[in-house]
């Protein structure tokens, strides 16, 4: 059977067009120039001969380039605002990655002005100031069982020896050795005291080591969580065993001292690296401000961190902070929004790929145009 041939339309399509002002007209097109967008540029590798040259570049592309290239933009305008106290956190097994030395880069430069870290990066920088190695771990070699009698700690690709945690071990000691017995114990005085440790008895370079150089104070907001925090807990049992009362650990010290450093300051910025606690204790300062305000009616105040870069490649959609967008950020007055000022960059990538790029392009940058 054949269908029934259809009947023309008397419907004037241009007509009807006309009658709908939503309905784009060429006339209306936009040339990209004319609404003062950003042209984009092929990436043209023969013209990169530094990295800067590379990042830059990245910039003017798509995706995750793009991201990289605006994250450098970002920092370097972070670290010459001469009003902006800068804050690196820092999560992730970083130093155990072989990052460690970005730190201190990043440090001895001026990009820092505070550091909020896992204590577990800190310890594994330690291990690698004092001398000790980590080691590539090839699938195949050995199981985790194997690992464990061997004394090898697995982090993924690389392996940490527990050699290494016993002999940091001894350190901590030594200097909790020298701790007043009546004074409370918090994470930024004794990473202070271990980085003069490090000055006086290493020739390498490491994380609290520049931190203690350039007068940068180092927080571990959860302590505990960490090898150096259990070298502190067979200390304190020790003490007990021989009758003495333990050391306390107050983390109200650190909490304040940050807090004190950012009401003085006129502007913030934020460079984290990862997610979790060290990105969230360092971003809450905004908040805790506003209700000591509110609450308590004196010394407090408003701020908002106007810079920020992120680089992880946790996604939003699962909900944790790590992958939280600086626009949620916003909504708990952590941020300056972008229509206010503020300048934020999300790079969604590995940073061991992404952090060495960012922060070399902005060394190379400074090198040309020193800061004064």
């Amino acid at each position: 059977m054949l269908m029934a041939e259809k009947k023309p339309s008397n419907i004037d399509v241009h007509a009807e067009r006309k009658k709908i002002k939503e309905w784009r007209q060429p006339e209306d097109y936009g040339t990209g120039y004319s609404d003062n967008m950003e042209p984009l540029t092929a990436l043209d590798l023969s013209k990169c001969k530094t990295v800067d040259d590379l990042v830059s570049a990245m910039g003017k592309t798509s995706f995750g380039g793009r991201e990289v290239g605006e994250a450098a933009d970002v920092l370097e305008m972070m670290v010459r605002d001469k009003k902006c106290f800068k804050v690196l956190t820092l999560s992730g097994a970083m130093t155990i990655a072989k990052m460690g030395l970005v730190v201190c880069d990043m440090i001895d430069l001026g990009m820092v002005n505070a550091v909020v870290s896992t204590g577990a990066l800190i310890t594994h920088g330690f291990v690698e100031t004092v001398g000790g190695r980590h080691f590539k771990y090839k699938s195949g070699t050995m199981d985790d069982k194997q690992l464990y009698h061997k004394g090898y700690n697995r982090v993924y690709d690389t392996l940490e020896l527990e050699k290494n945690l016993d002999d940091t071990e001894k350190v901590v000691e030594a200097v909790l050795e020298d701790w007043p017995k009546d004074k409370e114990l918090y994470s930024s005085e004794l990473n202070r005291r271990l980085g003069e440790y490090l000055v006086k008895n290493t020739s390498g370079r490491g994380i609290l080591k520049s931190a203690f150089q350039k007068n940068v104070p180092v927080y571990i907001p959860a302590f505990t969580d960490s090898e150096m925090a259990l070298d502190v807990g067979t200390y304190r049992r020790r003490q007990i065993l021989r009758g003495e009362a333990p050391l306390k650990y107050n983390p109200y010290y650190d909490l304040e001292d940050y807090t004190e450093r950012v009401l003085k300051s006129e502007k913030l910025g934020i460079f984290t690296i990862g997610g979790g606690v060290p990105r969230n204790w360092a971003q809450q300062v905004g908040p805790y401000l506003d209700i000591i305000e509110s609450r308590v009616g004196t010394g407090g105040g408003f701020k908002r961190f106007h810079y920020a870069v992120r680089i992880c490649p946790e996604p939003a959609h699962w909900g944790g902070l790590s992958g939280c967008t600086y626009s949620e950020g916003v909504s708990w007055g952590k941020f300056v929004p972008e229509n206010e000022g503020g300048r934020q960059v999300e790079v969604i990538e590995d940073a061991t790929v992404a952090w060495p790029l960012v922060v070399k392009a902005v060394m190379e940058r400074l090198e040309k145009n020193p800061l004064k």
